[in-house]
């Protein structure tokens, strides 16, 4: 994903550092050791992709931002502080990233066509069942884009990428009383628009 951005040094090779904290492979990635920073790619990318996914709706899109904020880490990491988790670090770098590419496109309303559905048989073979779930993810779509940037994001973070309260606090630059609220509200709207698909 991310190919040459500077010229770092290679230190240790990417096996030797796969055991090692981020904050380790961090500090190592700022002296230089690209080893160190293609570990940090791989262990984020999937996590990374997929919120970039839940705020651009499309897959090219969520991977041009992912990569736009990897080269944004690899220039900024002399500035990481370590008073964060570095996942932290990169979910506000690929959220900013996110919301720049929004308003630089003006893209439209979320789709959210691409959320994993449970497994419960081949819905194309019941045409029915895979026409309802259709309409259904059409208005959880619908009703995500309805809410606010704030709530989306703190939703999207909890919901579908599973982050704690005080993680999303910090990514979001909020309290975790501020993260409870939002999500609240936003769970409250998808609650009334989902009603009746309950």
């Amino acid at each position: 994903m991310i190919q040459r951005i500077a010229s770092p040094r290679r230190i240790a090779s990417p096996r030797l550092g796969c055991d090692l904290p981020d904050g380790v492979l961090a500090v190592r990635a700022a002296e230089g050791d690209e080893d160190s920073f293609a570990v940090l790619v791989q262990r984020h990318s999937r996590s990374l992709l997929a919120l970039a996914h839940g705020m651009l709706g499309n897959p090219q899109d969520a991977e041009e931002a992912v990569q736009d904020a990897f080269v944004s880490a690899w220039r900024r990491l002399p500035e990481y502080r370590h008073s964060a988790e570095f996942s932290t670090w990169m979910y506000r770098i690929t959220i900013n990233r996110c919301l720049t590419m929004r308003r630089r496109r003006r893209l439209p309303p979320l789709p959210l066509d691409t959320v994993a559905e449970p497994a419960t048989g081949d819905a194309r073979s019941q045409p029915a069942r895979s026409a309802e779930q259709d309409a259904a993810t059409e208005a959880l779509s619908r009703a995500l884009a309805e809410l606010d940037a704030g709530q989306r994001i703190c939703w999207i973070l909890r919901e579908l990428q599973g982050l704690p309260y005080n993680e999303i606090a910090h990514v979001t630059r909020t309290s975790e009383q501020t993260v409870r609220g939002r999500l609240f509200r936003a769970r409250r709207s998808l609650q009334e628009a989902m009603g009746p698909w309950r």
